[in-house]
């Protein structure tokens, strides 16, 4: 998969790198490198299914590739 990352230099220093097709997936990094590798984290971390999302009855899980 690949994702579109903007990444924009910060006031205060360093970079803030965030994910425009996942809502709030926001990293930052002193340099351009750790803003990006806290980017890559993050996405992992959104997309990762969580037990919370147990399935109840009747519930159907389907795959779309876009």
């Amino acid at each position: 998969m690949k994702l579109r990352v903007v990444l924009e230099p910060s006031d205060e220093g360093g970079f803030t790198a965030i994910v425009p097709a996942l809502p709030g997936c926001i990293s930052e990094g002193g340099t351009r490198a750790e803003a990006l590798a806290g980017i890559e984290e993050a996405i992992r971390l959104y997309l990762e299914p969580t037990a919370d999302a147990a399935l109840s009855p009747g519930t159907e899980v389907v795959e779309i590739a876009v």
